[in-house]
């Protein structure tokens, strides 16, 4: 009964979604220069998406033959495959809604704040809903064509690899574009974000979609699938229903999340914060209600319903600590903008002071969230909380994929010369859709920890690792190890979106050099060398880190044993996450800084504050929107990894 409960609710949300499509692609996409623009960045958007497709087809191959020499199961090879492929659909499902939904909204901003709101969110309201219910209906699927839970670990492995390189490559792709064409179309040239002129400005809009978009659906559609494994796995050792009862969460979830769509509305106050913000409140509300009735029903104990309040509680407090420390109108960012009156060091120090502070409250509440939940329920009750925060993934993505759309509509507004009215509007979403990117990604980084801790849990339970010791050198050693991958993988993150960038930089100067006529408006530049530079950049500098996050746990397990494999999950779950928050709520708070001053303050556009805010942005964009949000799936990755080797680990350890 519960697995059909877990089919009708998926259904349900792919439906929904398809109905939002048609809502959406029904609406007008204004004048013909508009729809060209907007083609211009659904083209660039599709041929990067179907570039790192098929540069990812020879790694799956690969994969799957290791996999059979492996297990010589083809069940682990199709879960494999199955988990990729639904992962690389939520997001090109997601990206696609985006690039149509841009257009639109830029045309509906014509009729109002209201309007184009409207618009947007159900742009990504789609994402939102294909993410959950694709996630739910593969892993439903497999379970019941297999009726055993262990056998589903390879959909969680398959979709945390495309997770890990769609976020890695989107990541560079947008933030190599973005650093390029502001560093010359800003600072040098003095013109604005989206003006035409700039070659750069396609290539910088295809990014907010293959990056904010696609890579934020995978990522999520990752954590949302092995949160829902992990809990089955640990669900045995507690019997009864404890195995069904997360698919029954993530049913119900996905009916709160419909529900909660129809709470964003835009109140007297004009709040577009409020309105996105009141959806998320009734999409817990609702969420938890429903929960307390399946647990009574299927486990017959409220205490398995107090470990899902908790991760509920978690979506809703965590949202409340990012905005406060990256939201435009708060303390925390107006200090950077001040900072930035003294030049641009002073403004990179205090984003980066913001950003470390900003670890200590999260810290604490995934600390008291894992306490929580374990007083109530164990273990299992660790991952039913992991899994009660992901239950509303529906609602946290459609806030999260607002934003790209939103900036994508400015962009259009900018680059079609729409009256200053429109501007001023698709500006005020703009504003929030920074701040929702940043809550979604503090939402991202928490779920990931939960996760990871699931994961963690059911590699300990498969390997019967009952402690680690600390003490041991080994453990020691992975401990360190897996505190140094974070690290390793950032930096390398960080230097690809450095090498693409001075290439972008270096292309947009030599148009305006060579191109006669274009600063003055009356030439068109090169706009599909800059999109074809970034993809291929992108494309070449993603596969390493992805690599790193594959080997690194199967040499340790193999060389030094499960122990220190143990140690080396536990000390990157730490640093991860630790690292994850500052870098994305840094480069939030540097770029909303920089808005500020955008908006009048401490001498406005222009300035010598504001060109200090720029550098200060620049730092903060592969911070926030390629580094950070890419330890997500890396600290899931290499559990998943761990978890899928680990009777192999058991068996064959070297030393």
């Amino acid at each position: 009964m519960v697995v059909l409960f877990a089919f009708l609710a998926s259904a349900f949300a792919l439906l929904y979604s398809a109905y939002l499509i048609f809502n959406i692609t029904s609406k007008p996409s204004g004048s013909r220069q508009m729809i060209d623009i907007s083609d211009a960045i659904k083209n660039g958007a599709n041929a990067y998406l179907f570039r790192q497709y098929k540069t990812l087809v020879p790694i799956i191959i690969i994969l799957s033959v290791v996999l059979f020499f492996a297990f010589k199961n083809w069940i682990t090879i199709g879960a494999f495959l199955l988990g990729a492929a639904l992962s690389g659909l939520a997001g090109y499902i997601g990206m696609n809604i985006s690039v149509r939904a841009n257009v639109r909204t830029a045309e509906a901003a014509k009729k109002g704040l209201a309007s184009a709101l409207n618009v947007a969110f159900r742009g990504g309201s789609v994402t939102g809903l294909v993410v959950a219910g694709l996630a739910l209906f593969g892993v439903t699927l497999l379970y019941y064509l297999t009726q055993n839970v262990a056998l589903t670990v390879g959909f969680g492995f398959g979709a945390s690899l495309i997770s890990l390189f769609m976020r890695v490559g989107g990541g560079i792709y947008t933030k190599a574009a973005d650093v390029g064409t502001d560093l010359v179309g800003k600072i040098e040239k003095g013109i604005p974000e989206d003006d035409p002129r700039n070659p750069g400005v396609i290539a910088d809009n295809v990014g907010d979609n293959v990056g904010d978009c696609a890579g934020m659906a995978a990522d999520l559609f990752e954590s949302y699938a092995i949160t829902l494994i992990a809990a089955m796995l640990l669900g045995i050792s507690v019997g009864g229903n404890a195995v069904l009862f997360p698919l029954a969460i993530g049913a119900t979830a996905i009916g709160a999340s419909v529900i909660g769509t129809f709470f964003v509305r835009l109140g007297k106050s004009q709040n577009i914060w409020n309105a996105l913000y009141k959806g998320v409140i009734a999409t817990a509300i609702i969420a938890a209600i429903l929960f307390y009735f399946i647990s009574t029903a299927l486990l017959q104990d409220l205490k398995y319903f107090f470990a899902a309040l908790v991760g509920l509680a978690v979506t809703i407090i965590i949202s409340n600590i990012t905005e406060f420390y990256t939201a435009r109108d708060r303390k925390a960012v107006k200090e950077v903008a001040e900072a930035s009156k003294t030049g641009a060091g002073t403004n990179v120090i205090a984003g980066l002071a913001l950003g470390m502070r900003s670890t200590y409250p999260t810290a604490i509440l995934i600390v008291a969230a894992i306490f929580a939940s374990y007083y109530f329920a164990g273990v299992y009750g660790i991952a039913i909380a992991a899994l009660g925060m992901l239950s509303v993934t529906g609602m946290i993505v459609a806030v999260d994929s607002y934003g790209p759309i939103t900036d994508n509509a400015g962009g259009i507004a900018e680059m079609a010369n729409l009256p200053p009215s429109v501007r001023k509007i698709t500006d005020a979403l703009d504003a929030v859709g920074n701040t929702t990117k940043a809550v979604t990604k503090g939402f991202a980084i928490g779920s990931a920890a939960l996760a990871a801790l699931s994961l963690f849990a059911a590699y300990a339970e498969a390997t019967h690792l009952q402690t680690i010791d600390i003490l041991k050198v080994k453990v020691v050693a992975g401990l360190i190890l897996g505190g140094m991958i974070p690290f390793l993988f950032s930096s390398f993150l960080m230097r690809a979106v450095g090498r693409a960038a001075f290439s972008i930089v270096e292309e947009v100067r030599r148009q305006f050099r060579t191109i006669k006529g274009l600063m003055q408006g009356k030439a068109k530049p090169d706009y599909a060398r800059c999109v074809d530079i970034t993809t291929t950049a992108a494309l070449r500098e993603f596969v390493v880190p992805g690599v790193i996050a594959i080997i690194a746990p199967l040499a340790v397990g193999f060389i030094l044993g499960p122990e220190a494999l143990g140690g080396m999950l536990a000390g990157s779950i730490v640093t991860g996450l630790l690292l994850a928050i500052t870098m994305s709520n840094a480069g939030a708070a540097w770029d909303n800084a920089k808005k500020f001053i955008e908006a009048g303050n401490f001498g406005g556009k222009g300035s010598d504050a504001h060109k200090a805010a720029i550098v200060g942005d620049t730092v903060g964009d592969p911070y926030k929107d390629t580094a950070g949000p890419s330890l997500n799936p890396l600290i899931k990755v290499m559990n998943m990894v761990a978890l899928l080797a680990a009777g192999m680990i058991v068996a064959y350890t070297l030393f």
